[in-house]
């Protein structure tokens, strides 16, 4: 029904915010993510929305990106998520992130969302598989299996996906997954 609001950032009360479109004032629900990143005070803003009908509400929902609000419309199609956990999600991971989480199967990043348990987190692993799009599953610098499971394995040892991707570029094209880990692991050393 209301796919965008275009108008002045009135109100931020986290996850709340107020925009002013032409005298009326839209409450909207956002991500932290998309918090984070919005205008001063003000200041114009754009955001994409979802609009969510319930018995006893109506809730707006925004988001800077077409990516999260297609992540978000994905994650409350799954039983057991609604709309408040999805946005919980999306504050805890970026979109990216999730898709990296969903594409390796790691349930132990999901879980360290608030309010996601561990049957929560199983559930998302098989009904998103493959449906927030491999471009956003994997840095653009993975260029096979191999080095996937490197960057894997790096993750499990407890490096961020940036500081192992920033390793996986130090590496021979032709290393293996166990000569590659090895290598990765001293290049990060330095």
């Amino acid at each position: 029904m209301i796919g965008r609001l275009s108008g002045q950032l009135a109100e931020k009360n986290p996850p709340q915010v107020l925009v002013d479109v032409n005298g009326v004032g839209y409450e909207v629900d956002v991500p932290m993510s998309t918090f984070y990143n919005l205008p001063a005070l003000g200041e114009r803003v754009s955001l994409l929305t979802h609009f969510v009908v319930r018995e006893d509400a109506q809730v707006l929902f925004g988001f800077l990106t077409a990516p999260e609000r297609t992540t978000f419309r994905q994650l409350i199609k799954i039983t057991g998520v609604g709309p408040r956990m999805a946005l919980s999600i999306l504050s805890g991971l970026s979109v990216a992130e999730l898709a990296q989480a969903i594409s390796l199967q790691e349930s132990g990043r999901l879980v360290k969302v608030p309010g996601i348990g561990k049957k929560t987190a199983e559930r998302l692993l098989l009904e998103l598989k493959g449906k927030l799009g491999p471009d956003l599953a994997l840095p653009a610098n993975v260029a096979n299996d191999t080095q996937a499971d490197i960057l894997q394995a790096l993750v499990a040892l407890g490096y961020s996906d940036r500081e192992a991707s920033l390793a996986l570029k130090s590496l021979p094209v032709d290393a293996g997954v166990s000569d590659g880990i090895k290598f990765a692991l001293k290049s990060l050393a330095r």
